[in-house]
């Protein structure tokens, strides 16, 4: 009896997958697939394994090229783990890079105008508010530049583009973004309404109040503001630690 080796090389993360591949992990999430079986399906598609069929004795009969070979469920089950990313969003910010021809902004929104920041972040803080679809479109037209029909894997994929986004950007300017004081759901920026008072509140930090500025700071790069924003927050925090210190 001959002994094959088969290995199953998959990606090990967001971060390594294609639009291809993006699209077709969407799809799933999009159908309501159980975490499981997307693993599986994935496990097999981006491995280059076809299902040929199920044996009597419980196992499958699956082909890698030209070579058939079976395996137990249990077998499959036990190479799961190498994809439990996908049951996280993503680490890093990553997108399909068009949808119907239109290209998206860079997925890490480096070189991106403030103002279209502040525009996506209205609209996403909007939808997880509210979970109106017409928002998540919104924002998906902001991000690809035009209206678009979007399909439901579509729209799952601009959830994840700007949720892994805003994490990333959370991490990174950690003095700034901050939780709001009475925002019990977890959102940085809390309701709607406080939105956009937070909104406006940045823009005046970069300003300084100065009004003649607005549109020079609207058109700064987003990382460039945030890394001003931070800078003034963290400043803020050391300033009333102090303070608080010296009144004790």
């Amino acid at each position: 009896m001959q002994t094959i080796s088969i290995n199953f090389i998959v990606p090990q993360g967001w971060h390594e997958l294609g639009d291809k591949q993006l699209r077709y992990v969407y799809d799933l999430i999009a159908k309501e697939y159980a975490t499981d079986e997307i693993k599986t399906l994935c496990l097999l598609r981006w491995s280059g394994t076809k299902v040929i069929g199920r044996q009597e004795s419980g196992t499958y009969l699956l082909k890698k090229s030209k070579i058939l070979f079976e395996v137990t469920p249990l077998t499959l089950a036990e190479l799961l783990p190498h994809l439990d990313w996908l049951s996280s969003l993503p680490t890093v910010p990553v997108r399909i890079s068009k949808i119907n021809r239109q290209s998206a902004l860079p997925a890490d929104f480096s070189e991106v105008p403030f103002e279209t920041f502040i525009i996506c972040d209205n609209l996403y803080q909007g939808y997880l508010s509210t979970q109106n679809d017409e928002l998540l479109d919104q924002l998906g037209a902001t991000l690809y530049g035009k209206d678009i029909a979007f399909k439901p894997y579509e729209r799952i994929s601009i959830f994840y583009w700007f949720a892994a986004l805003k994490e990333s950007l959370s991490k990174k300017y950690s003095d700034f973004f901050q939780p709001i004081a009475g925002a019990s759901d977890g959102n940085l920026l809390g309701s709607s309404a406080s939105v956009e008072d937070a909104m406006n509140a940045q823009i005046r930090a970069l300003t300084k109040g100065d009004i003649t500025k607005e549109a020079e700071v609207l058109a700064l790069d987003t990382h460039r503001a945030l890394t001003e924003l931070n800078a003034q927050a963290r400043e803020y925090k050391e300033l009333n630690a102090k303070m608080q210190s010296n009144g004790k």
